[in-house]
């Protein structure tokens, strides 16, 4: 899972955010926006150049992070091609045009991967034909995992119709649906659907893995190459649990979320990174209590895991390259992965900090909106060191919970069960199980030195998390960070553990905050827990909205930077050498 770290959103032409009913974005007429439209789309990501500390790597792993973003660009072109069908052939088009409208295309074109606005609920920028190409007004739900226009409820039907095993791969991270030439669906492995490129990154990777000469990178490397044409994930996600490098390098599919339909299939990303040493030491205190926190979930015991896997590493690191859905719209800030259960159930999931990622985003977007949101009295709450911890309890609490469901005797997982709700309540239950870690560990004195303890300490959490829900909320509903963070805010609100002023400004109730965090907990947790479908539906259809207090602060904050857009400044030069 990836910790988006969202901002706000303003619509394309009229500057208002675009409420949309979860899950699915409302219908829209199509739209082709102009070039002042298109240039207005992108001011709203501030341009920082990314910059890394490379003087202590040695020359071979200098040489491997060069194969890597190589292998990273071949990554941006199989997860165009997962988003939709047309996606490169409308690219290859677009790339023609050097117009002034040509060029703004282009821009919107690659910062969304695909002619749809993601923090405008997805809606097309582009008109509905262009060159020869008919581009949907909505990115498409399934997007390019299944065929087009077959719909759920036959696809669904098809699903529950195989045998066991069947089913499994059909519903499985790394298969694609097709129709046969006689109309029936079939699943294809990962492996044959892309195999021209899975080939060409099998043998990039295996060109890095000569080059480094650090056993553990080069393990990993070897394996994952090995996996991209085997379609066997489950080694090299080990080796990548095991990984210790001064290179970090996360590059395969992984994250659900273009699979709207579903929610079953993985997109392609890639992140190259180096690792921070000094702050990833500064983690290790949250690896001695993952049982004790398992154990004290705010959740029925039956539902606990009474054995956590050996604690899974958790690293700081400065990005130097992103591709495919790891550069992609909003940022990610942080990722736990892999999401493949059987390797959560014997080692946990491993966390990734992007550091510099989040020192860009805490500057450009939370600072200014904390001043439009919070109160005068509250403002000098905003803690950078908060904020950052809060992140590391998200990607944390993915690893904890329920991940087994027990339905009629039949043992299935809550992304099975809960199907398209599963990422809004994952991605909720992250961020609130998160909140609810940190202040049972503050109150231990667990934190005394990282984060404090006390009133000080409960008012910066506190606060620092409402004024970065609304960058969250402002990022529009058609993400599920977005959708989860709607139900948190506004259940807080009917809680009165958020205070509406009506002036568009929110504060804490510091006395109702703590329950009514545990509360909300409980029900995230026990939902996933018996794979309760319909409970999540109601959930959602309730608290995934922008009442009209909130819409008055995120009103607030059109002037304020959506989000950043990298410029790979280090990875480029280390590229050139």
């Amino acid at each position: 899972m990836k910790h988006l770290l969202a901002p706000l959103v303003l619509a394309i032409a009229a500057g208002s955010v675009l409420a949309a009913e979860a899950p699915a974005a409302p219908a829209t007429k199509p739209h082709a926006a102009s070039v002042a439209e298109l240039n207005a789309m992108a001011k709203r990501f501030a341009p920082v150049e990314l910059r890394a500390d490379v003087a202590a790597l040695s020359k071979g792993d200098r040489a491997a992070i060069a194969k890597l973003i190589e292998a990273a660009k071949i990554i941006d072109t199989l997860q165009l091609r997962q988003r939709w069908a047309g996606n490169e052939a409308l690219w290859a088009a677009l790339q023609k045009d050097n117009t002034p409208l040509g060029k703004a295309r282009q821009q919107a074109f690659w910062l969304n991967k695909g002619p749809w606005s993601i923090i405008d609920n997805n809606s097309s920028f582009m008109p509905p034909e262009y060159a020869g190409i008919a581009i949907p007004a909505q990115k498409p739900a399934g997007a390019n995992f299944y065929p087009a226009g077959a719909s759920k409820a036959a696809l669904e039907t098809w699903m529950n119709a195989l045998p066991a095993k069947e089913k499994e791969a059909a519903q499985w991270y790394f298969t694609v649906i097709r129709s046969s030439p006689d109309g029936k669906f079939r699943t294809v492995k990962y492996s044959e659907e892309y195999r021209p490129e899975l080939e060409q990154l099998a043998k990039l990777l295996r060109e890095a893995a000569a080059s480094t000469d650090n056993a553990s990178l080069k393990k990993f490397l070897s394996l994952r190459a090995d996996a991209f044409l085997s379609n066997d994930y489950l080694p090299s996600d080990f080796a990548w649990m095991d990984l210790d490098s001064p290179v970090d390098v996360t590059i395969g599919p992984y994250e659900t979320y273009n699979d709207e339909l579903f929610g079953y299939k993985a997109a392609f990303e890639a992140y190259v990174s180096v690792r921070d040493a000094k702050e990833t030491q500064k983690l290790n205190f949250f690896g001695k209590h993952m049982q004790e926190l398992e154990d004290n979930l705010p959740v029925d015991k039956q539902y606990r895991n009474p054995k956590v896997g050996a604690m899974a590493p958790m690293v700081v690191v400065n990005q130097l390259y992103g591709a495919g859905d790891g550069n992609m719209g909003v940022q990610t800030a942080a990722y736990n992965l892999p999401n493949d259960e059987r390797v959560i159930r014997e080692r946990g999931s491993k966390r990734v900090m992007l550091k510099n990622i989040q020192e860009a985003k805490f500057a450009s977007t939370l600072k200014p909106i904390t001043k439009l949101v919070l109160r005068p009295q509250d403002q000098k709450d905003l803690d950078f060191d908060s904020f950052f911890t809060h992140i590391l309890a998200h990607e944390i609490m993915h690893g904890l919970g329920p991940h087994v469901t027990k339905n009629g005797g039949k043992e299935s997982t809550p992304r099975q069960e809960l199907k398209d709700t599963y990422s809004t309540i994952e991605e909720a239950k992250a961020d609130v199980t998160g909140l609810w870690a940190l202040r049972y560990m503050m109150d231990k004195g667990m934190l005394k030195d990282t984060l404090g303890q006390g009133e000080q300490a409960e008012r910066k959490l506190y606060n620092t998390f409402l004024a970065s829900s609304f960058r969250t909320l402002h990022f529009g509903l058609s993400s599920s960070h977005a959708r989860g963070m709607a139900i948190q805010v506004n259940y807080l609100l009917d809680k009165g553990a958020f205070v509406s002023h009506g002036d568009g400004t929110f504060s804490v109730d510091f006395k109702k905050i703590k329950q009514a965090v545990i509360d909300l907990d409980r029900e995230f947790l026990t939902i996933e827990a018996t794979g309760d479908y319909a409970r999540a539906k109601a959930m959602m259809a309730k608290y995934v909205v922008i009442r009209p207090d909130v819409q008055k602060a995120l009103d607030r904050m059109k002037t304020v930077p959506n989000d950043i857009r990298p410029a790979f400044v280090t990875a480029a030069s280390l590229s050139a050498q």
